[in-house]
């Protein structure tokens, strides 16, 4: 059972880390920006969607910033709940993908990505969804839903059986989850701080195949919006 729940979860990353390059727009010009670019590897993979060699990131650990520099990558430490080392109007495209989940001043981070992305620019967030149906299960058994078993500093996993990373060790307590999202919750959120949502993608449906998550996004696990910057 548990190889079987680790095969449907990764082939769901899989299939949101596909979403998130199928939104990515060519532009070879681009300043680009991964906020918690942890080694670096993923965020080369998304500069070369689009073709830009205008690569900066964000992280808050030492050991992942130290890799990502040595892949090139421009890395400024700071934390995400706080103002970003960043220039105003200066990026055409940021991502950020399992990062606002983690944040305790979210209002912070949504106002600091309009404020440094150019006007037109675009910011891809993805993220794990409140909605899905093995969160909506998972609550109606009782246990803590998927989303958001790991909140401790003392052990991943916590009250839910069937979680995959139950009774490890925390690596670092900024991996803990503060809050969940609903896919219309975040969209209006978004909009709050004057983004437009252009798309939403989803991806994972377990415990039937991740691609239905594209389809019934409402209920998939992963969300992925794509929102632009349309003042100032």
């Amino acid at each position: 059972m548990k190889n079987f729940l680790i095969q449907l979860y990764q082939s769901a990353i899989n299939l949101n880390h596909q979403n998130i390059l199928n939104l990515l727009e060519k532009n070879p010009a681009a300043k680009f920006l991964d906020l918690g670019c942890d080694d670096g590897i993923v965020t080369h993979k998304l500069a070369k969607k689009i073709s830009t060699k205008h690569i900066y990131g964000a992280e808050i650990v030492d050991s992942r910033i130290k890799q990502a520099v040595g892949q090139g990558i421009i890395v400024e430490k700071f934390d995400l709940n706080t103002r970003f080392k960043f220039p105003d109007n200066y990026f055409d495209a940021i991502h950020a993908n399992q990062v606002i989940e983690h944040l305790t001043n979210s209002d912070n981070f949504l106002s600091e990505i309009h404020r440094i992305l150019k006007p037109g620019g675009y910011a891809i967030i993805s993220t794990e969804n409140a909605s899905s149906w093995c969160n909506i299960f998972a609550s109606i058994m009782g246990w803590q839903i998927f989303s958001l078993t790991n909140f401790s500093n003392q052990s991943l996993s916590i009250g839910n059986p069937y979680s995959l990373h139950r009774g490890k060790k925390v690596e670092y307590n900024t991996w803990n989850h503060v809050r969940i999202y609903n896919i219309y919750g975040l969209k209006e959120y978004f909009e709050t701080f004057e983004f437009t949502v252009e798309a939403v993608k989803g991806a994972g449906y377990f415990p039937l195949p991740a691609w239905l998550g594209n389809i019934d996004k409402t209920h998939s696990h992963f969300i992925t919006y794509k929102i632009r910057k349309t003042s100032l």
